[in-house]
């Protein structure tokens, strides 16, 4: 493990440290207006949702790096206080990309980008068509942390109105992750795409109490077949089979094979039960998985 402190390093090779690994982060596509009437649209992915009543939206413009100059995204929130807030999915993130050149002050990136701009109902900043989803805002406050490069400034945003394209939406009315796609910016120029494998559940310890990893079995929390996420699962139960449910599943088939097999071979017994139960968290049968690892030769 290598250790590294801020102060021993180029600002550039931190902010490269830091982005590489606080990551993936959700991008901000932001159109905003000067007080002139010109318009931008640029990406940033130093942003999150930060509370829903009220429903505010934080992202940050930073100072660059290189030369300690301000984009016109923060200048244009200073003269005109709203925002359009996009998501970014993969269809558009390409032109996305195109969009965070740096074009002199009074350059349309919604032409340069080959996006059409449509108009707001709540804010002067047009909002992205082809964007699934948008977000009106006002702009409650801009805090600055610094006045050197790097230097990031929250730009603190009220949602007045959400547009969402219908087409994102499941049969309950909620937004389907493999229907909106979305991208996130990683280190680099490298980006992750939220759609296929890389999207998976995992059961949200809220309305349960789960016993946890500490009350279970220590021949079990010392596997060398089961990973960390595996004990987690396993520690998300509120209770264990009943000692009649777990002589029940001893009767399966594959459970007397074992014990044939492995009746002189307590180590070999134990890896194949714990990769048997493996195998069914990996299929999210919890209750299975245990059934299998409290059976006894």
């Amino acid at each position: 493990m290598k250790t590294f402190y801020p102060k021993d390093l180029a600002v550039p090779d931190f902010h490269a440290l830091l982005q590489g690994s606080i990551a993936p982060r959700p991008i901000a596509f932001v159109s905003t207006i000067d007080g002139e009437g010109n318009v931008n649209l640029s990406p940033f992915s130093f942003f999150n949702l930060f509370s829903t009543n009220p429903p505010i939206l934080v992202f940050s413009p930073s100072r660059r790096v290189r030369d300690n100059t301000t984009k016109h995204t923060l200048e244009n929130v200073l003269e005109v206080p709203e925002v359009v807030i996009h998501v970014v999915h993969y269809g558009m993130v390409e032109q996305m990309s195109l969009a965070s050149t740096e074009y002199p002050k009074g350059v349309n990136e919604f032409e340069k980008a080959g996006f059409t701009a449509i108009a707001s109902s709540e804010v002067k900043p047009p909002r992205v068509k082809e964007a699934k989803v948008a977000f009106e805002c006002k702009v409650n406050e801009v805090k600055s942390l610094g006045e050197t490069g790097g230097a990031g400034n929250l730009v603190i945003c009220e949602v007045l109105v959400a547009h969402v394209d219908e087409h994102v939406l499941d049969e309950k009315g909620v937004i389907d992750p493999y229907k909106i796609d979305l991208v996130a910016r990683m280190g680099g120029n490298w980006y992750s795409r939220s759609n296929g494998d890389a999207l998976f559940e995992i059961p949200k310890p809220l309305r349960t109490l789960g016993i946890g990893i500490d009350q279970i079995p220590e021949e079990i929390r010392n596997s060398t077949v089961l990973t960390g996420n595996n004990l987690g699962r396993l520690g998300n139960v509120e209770s264990l089979p009943t000692i009649e449910e777990v002589k029940a599943f001893g009767l399966e088939r594959e459970i007397q094979e074992m014990k044939i097999r492995f009746q002189n071979d307590q180590a070999s017994w134990l890896d194949h039960l714990h990769q048997f139960a493996k195998e069914a968290l990996e299929e999210g049968e919890v209750e299975k998985a245990w059934k299998i690892l409290l059976q006894e030769k």
